[in-house]
C-alpha cells in the first residue's frame, strides 16, 4: 500500500511539471503571434500610405494622357480631311493634265516605244564598245516617257535621234582602240582591238565577241578558216584586205565555231570509222606502190621494144629470152613456152589489184555498218530521253552518218586507183601478148617456108 502511494505521488509531480512546461510554450507562441501581427500591421500601413501618395500622381498622369489622346484625335481628323482634299485635288489635276496633253499622250507612247527599241539596239551594238555611256540618256528618256508625272525635256528627246545617227555613222567605220577583254583562261587584259562597223571585233590575231553585259570576250575557239586574215587586216594602214565578218552579229560566227574539226569528225566515226580509214590507207598505199612499179615496167618494156637485144630486167625481155632459147622448136611448143613465160610475169603485173578492189568494195559496207549502229544508239537515246532536244538527235544522226562518209572517202579513191593500176597492168600484159603473137607468127612463117623448100 505504501508503494502504491509513492508511485502515485511521483506521477503527480511529473504531470505537474509537464503542465507547467506546456503553459510556458503556449505563452511564448502567443507572444510571437502578437509581435508578428503588430509588425505586419505597421508594414501594411506603410504600403497603404505609399499607395495613397502615388494615387494622386497616377490621376494626374491619366489626365495628361487623356488630354494628349484628344489632341491627337483632333490632329488625325484634320489630316484625314486633308488627305481626302489632296486626293480630290490630284484627281482634278490629272484630269487637267489629260486635257492639256491631248494627242501628246500618243506621241509620248510612240516615243517610249521607239526609245525602247533604240535602247535594245544600242545595248547590243559593237559601236557602244568604244563609245561608253550611250545608254544613260536613252534610259532617262524611256523612264520619263513612261511616267506621266514628269515629261522629258527637249534636250532629252533629242538624245534619241543623236544616238541613232551615231549608230549609223559607227556602223560604217573601222575603228582601232584599246579595251579590256576577258581571255579563255578567265583573266582580263587590255588589247588593241579593231571594230569593223557593227559586225565584229578582231585583234591580236583572233576574233572577239560582245557579251550581253557589254564586256568583250575572246572566242572559246577561233574560226580556223578566217583567223589567218585577222593579223594582216589589223596591221594594215590602208588598201583593200580580206577579212571574214559576220553580218548577223555573231550567229554565223557561232555556227562556224561549232563546226567540228577533222579530228572531232574522225572521233564521231568511232572504231568502225578508224578501221575503214586504215583499210583505205592500206589500199591507197598498195595501189600507188603498184602504179609506180608498172610505170617503171612500162618504160623498160617500151625501151625493150626499140632494142634488138633481149634484156631480162623487164617482162618483155624475159619473154624474148624464152624465144631466143627455143628458136628450133615447133610452133605449138614455142607458143606454149611463150604463154608460160607470160603467165609467170602476170602475177607481178597484177599484184595488189585484188586487195585494192576488195577494199574499195568493202569500205562502203563498213560505213553502212557504222551508220546502222549509230542510228540504233540514237533511237535508244530517244527511247530513254524523248525528242525534247532536236539538237541531240541531229548530233547523233550526224555522228552515225560520218562512217558512211568515211566509207565513201575510202571507196572512191581506191576504186579510181584500181582502175588506173588495172589499166596499166593490162597495157603491159597486152604488149607481152602482142609481141608473143608476133614472134609466133614469124616463127610459123619460117617453119612453113622451110617446109615448102
Amino acid at each position: 500500500m505504501k508503494k502504491r502511494i509513492t508511485f502515485a505521488a511521483i506521477l503527480a509531480v511529473g504531470f505537474t511539471a509537464s503542465a507547467q512546461a506546456q503553459t510556458a510554450d503556449f505563452s511564448s507562441l502567443l507572444n510571437k503571434v502578437r509581435n508578428g501581427r503588430v509588425t505586419e500591421t505597421k508594414q501594411h500601413k506603410a504600403r497603404e500610405a505609399e499607395f495613397l501618395q502615388r494615387k494622386a500622381a497616377q490621376k494626374q498622369l491619366l489626365a495628361t494622357e487623356r488630354s494628349t489622346q484628344a489632341k491627337l484625335e483632333r490632329e488625325s481628323a484634320r489630316l484625314e480631311k486633308k488627305r481626302r482634299d489632296n486626293e480630290g485635288e490630284i484627281t482634278r489635276q490629272l484630269e487637267v493634265q489629260r486635257e492639256r496633253l491631248g494627242q501628246l499622250s500618243e506621241l509620248f507612247g510612240v516615243l517610249q516605244q521607239a526609245a525602247g527599241d533604240a535602247r535594245a539596239t544600242i545595248a547590243s551594238s559593237h559601236v557602244s564598245i568604244d563609245n561608253p555611256g550611250r545608254l544613260a540618256e536613252i534610259n532617262t528618256l524611256v523612264e520619263k516617257a513612261s511616267d506621266s508625272a514628269e515629261l522629258p525635256t527637249l534636250e532629252e528627246i533629242r538624245a534619241w535621234p543623236a544616238q541613232m545617227i551615231l549608230e549609223m555613222i559607227g556602223s560604217a567605220q573601222i575603228v582601232k582602240f584599246n579595251h579590256e577583254v576577258r581571255t579563255v583562261k578567265g583573266n582580263t587584259e587590255r588589247v588593241d582591238l579593231v571594230r569593223i562597223g557593227d559586225f565584229g571585233i578582231v585583234g591580236k590575231g583572233q576574233y572577239y565577241q560582245l557579251k550581253a553585259d557589254g564586256s568583250v570576250e575572246e572566242l572559246q575557239r577561233q574560226p580556223s578558216r578566217f583567223v589567218g586574215t585577222v593579223e594582216p587586216f589589223v596591221s594594215a594602214t590602208g588598201g583593200i584586205l580580206s577579212l571574214g565578218i559576220d553580218p548577223t552579229r555573231g550567229q554565223l560566227l557561232s555556227m562556224e565555231i561549232d563546226k567540228p574539226t577533222i579530228e572531232e569528225r574522225l572521233e564521231q566515226g568511232g572504231p568502225i570509222g578508224y578501221l575503214t580509214l586504215s583499210l583505205g590507207v592500206i589500199g591507197v598505199f598498195m595501189a600507188v606502190f603498184q602504179w609506180f612499179y608498172l610505170l617503171s615496167v612500162n618504160g623498160k618494156v617500151r625501151k625493150q621494144i626499140r632494142s634488138e637485144t633481149a634484156n631480162v630486167d623487164n617482162p618483155l625481155g624475159r619473154v624474148l629470152a624464152v624465144y631466143e632459147n627455143n628458136r628450133d622448136v615447133d610452133v605449138e611448143t614455142l607458143e606454149l613456152k611463150l604463154d608460160e613465160a607470160i603467165l609467170k610475169e602476170t602475177p607481178a603485173l597484177e599484184r595488189f589489184l585484188t586487195g585494192v578492189k576488195l577494199i574499195s568494195a568493202v569500205a562502203p559496207l563498213f560505213g553502212l555498218l557504222g551508220t546502222v549502229t549509230g542510228m540504233i544508239e540514237t533511237f535508244q537515246a530517244i527511247t530513254l530521253f524523248g525528242t525534247g532536244d532536236p539538237s541531240q538527235m541531229a548530233g547523233g544522226i550526224s555522228a552515225a552518218l560520218m562512217t558512211t562518209v568515211e566509207g565513201l572517202v575510202v571507196a572512191i579513191p581506191t576504186l579510181m586507183l584500181h582502175s588506173i593500176v588495172s589499166g596499166s597492168s593490162k597495157g603491159v600484159i597486152h604488149v607481152l601478148e602482142e609481141q608473143s603473137a608476133g614472134i609466133i607468127a614469124v616463127h610459123a612463117e619460117k617453119a612453113h617456108a622451110n617446109a615448102s623448100a
